[in-house]
């Protein structure tokens, strides 16, 4: 199965992680950036937050995923895979979309980095107040 002839993948973003994803019909070959999900990401959770789609849909195993990932952390980026796979898999089957949707798969995270305010050190934190 591919998902669109003319625009085959689909697209996640977490805080500043982008994740371009590629599914199609196959054995459940898994890899992003060319590695392992394992290798990749390094840690066990957040290679089952990036998958969590497939396991939501008992889906693992049946399409092979050629992902790219860019910018952010590793957090970020599982967050990006998670909701492209979604996505995804929406995209091909309209009848996971209501599965996924209750899951939380299909809905950007919208939390960002607040930005550094002038006259402080950082977004929140101030200089040390003296009274004298």
């Amino acid at each position: 199965m591919t998902i669109d002839t003319t625009n085959p993948t689909r697209t996640g973003r977490r805080k500043e992680a982008i994740a371009r994803v590629r599914l199609t019909a196959g054995a459940g070959k898994l890899t992003v950036n060319g590695r392992t999900p394992l290798e990749y990401l390094k840690r066990e959770t957040l290679v089952s937050t990036a998958l969590r789609a497939f396991t939501v849909t008992n889906t693992m195993g049946k399409y092979n995923l050629d992902a790219t990932v860019m910018g952010g952390g590793l957090s970020g980026q599982a967050g990006a895979l998670r909701l492209a796979i979604g996505r995804a898999l929406a995209r091909g089957d309209e009848s996971l979309r209501g599965v996924l949707g209750r899951e939380g798969l299909l809905t950007r995270d919208p939390r960002m980095k607040e930005r550094k305010k002038y006259g402080q050190p950082g977004a929140r934190k101030r200089f040390q107040f003296s009274k004298r």
